[in-house]
Formats: structure tokens, sequence, C-alpha cells
């Protein structure tokens, strides 16, 4: 079971940054992330999602290999390629695996304008290791899937920004 953490930040930029550690945390195998998104609400209060991955093209590129696979053996490798990208793409769009737009796009709407917010649905992670690293972008915590403790504790690391307790 996946944990969703929701954490704002105070400027555009702040939770791409953050993504970008967890991507690195992730090929050091010490988080797993299921999925990550940011919604950014611009200058103009525009709610902006960027996705993690792109399901359309993701399906498109797997659908194409099936589909010349196939094709290849039915001697067709060309309609079997462009059949498999677009019912790839087809069920790329139709399938929304991860944090819900939806829930997303209504939490982007409570941000401040000219700030960000972080989704992700982490599988597995070494709390310490991950919390020292992600710290000094601090943040708030807008929701989780956590218990009350960890949910606290995880906002007193972010508040603090790594120092420690006194």
């Amino acid at each position: 079971m996946s944990d969703l953490i929701a954490i704002a930040y105070d400027d555009e930029f702040k939770a791409e940054e953050v993504r970008l550690t967890l991507a690195k945390l992730q090929k050091a195998h010490l988080i797993e992330l299921e999925d990550a998104a940011i919604v950014v609400k611009n200058k103009e209060g525009k709610v902006k999602l960027n996705q993690a991955i792109n399901l359309t093209a993701a399906g498109a590129v797997s659908g194409s290999f099936w589909g010349l696979l196939i094709g290849t053996l039915f001697f067709a490798p060309l309609v079997g390629a462009a059949v498999g990208a677009a019912s790839g793409a087809l069920s790329g769009a139709l399938s929304d695996i991860g944090v819900d737009d939806n829930f997303m796009r209504e939490l982007g709407e409570t941000l401040q304008p000219e700030t960000s917010a972080l989704f992700v649905l982490v599988r597995k992670v070494t709390p310490d290791k991950v919390l020292e690293e992600i710290a000094p972008y601090g943040g708030k915590v807008l929701r989780t899937s956590l218990t009350k403790d960890k949910e606290e504790e995880l906002q007193e690391v972010l508040t603090n920004r790594g120092l420690p307790v006194s």
C-alpha cells in the first residue's frame, strides 16, 4: 500500500526541485515512488498540473512495440505498429493511475499565487535518509495518508529545515 503525501512550497519551482531530488533518491533505492506530480499556481491564479509520467506517450510506445512484434509475426509490421501505438495511447489516456487529477486541482485552488505543491505516492522509503535530503527545501504538509504522529514528524522536519530540534 502506498502513502500519499502533499507538500506546498512558497515558490513555483521548489516542488520540481524536490521531485528531482526524490528521483535521484529513487535511483539510489532509498525511496520507491508510485507517482509524483506537481501543481503550480501562477501569478494569474491559474492552476497547472505537471505529471511525472505521460501515460498517453508511455502507452503509445508500449503499444508500438507489441504491435510491431505481433505485426511481424503476421507479416504486417507497420500496420501492427500503428494499431498497437493507437491502442496503447488510448489505453494510456484512459487509465488514470496514481494521484487523482481532480484531487490535485482542488488542492491546487487553495494555494496562493506563485506557489507550488508536490504530490507523491510512496511505496517504500528509508525515512531518515530521505527526510535529510528534502528537509532543506522546507514546505508545508497539506495532506497525507500517514498516521497523525508521522505527519507531525514530517511537518516538524520540514519546518525546521533539517536542523536538530532543541
